[in-house]
């Protein structure tokens, strides 16, 4: 037996995205969009003063800046984690790391654990898509080494690495290099709101500690 009253909701959506469309058809185009604002910085993607100032701007919002080099990443991304983890803590890690970066005992998100089970890790570590500097953000894609949202958003302790080539100077450059279809979670530091009574409240939603590893040439 047919449903008249879900078609007579059908009925009248259709006749409002008729009107919407006979309104708006055949207007003018829209004017085109002002751009004057600054689109890139003096300094290319990667330079040691992007670097600096990224890693300033971390320690400014209260995450944990840990600096190393190609060579010795494996050995910092360890030394992160252990300095993170508690004692006897479970990591996660997302599909698509590097091998060197996959520490012994963590597991691998396939995808199917819940988000309760997810919350029950003590921290995550994953790459990143890109960074800028001038505010201090980086942005995860859910690309390969990154993982879903629900992995880096669950934890309490989000152990991030970033490579120098990934960082640009400014925001318009920064969104340039992402593609918006993508689910894209910006990160500027640890979970915090002073929302309520401007007292400072971290964890709200997201990881209460952040710890970046950045990857200098």
């Amino acid at each position: 037996m047919a449903d008249a009253g879900a078609d007579a909701r059908a009925d009248a959506r259709a006749e409002v995205l008729a009107r919407i469309r006979a309104a708006i058809g055949g207007g003018a185009p829209p004017p085109p969009v002002a751009r004057e604002y600054l689109r890139a910085g003096e300094h290319l993607p990667g330079r040691p003063v992007l670097l600096d100032l990224l890693a300033e701007r971390l320690l400014d919002y209260r995450a944990a800046v840990v600096e190393t080099n190609e060579s010795r990443l494996p050995a910092a991304i360890a030394s992160a984690v252990a300095d993170t983890v508690p004692e006897g803590g479970r990591l996660l890690v997302p599909p698509g790391l590097p091998a060197g970066w996959v520490l012994t005992g963590a597991t691998t998100d396939d995808g199917r654990l819940a988000p309760h089970e997810i919350e029950s890790f003590d921290a995550v570590l994953t790459g990143c898509a890109a960074a800028a500097a001038e505010t201090g953000t980086i942005v995860l894609d859910a690309g390969p080494g990154q993982g879903r949202r629900l992995v880096t958003l669950l934890p309490d302790r989000h152990v991030c690495v970033v490579r120098a080539s990934q960082v640009v100077q400014t925001v318009p450059e920064l969104l340039a290099r992402l593609v918006p279809r993508r689910p894209l979670t910006f990160v500027s530091g640890p979970s915090a709101t002073s929302d309520i009574e401007l007292n400072r409240v971290e964890g709200v939603h997201g990881p209460r500690t952040l710890v970046v590893v950045l990857v200098r040439p």
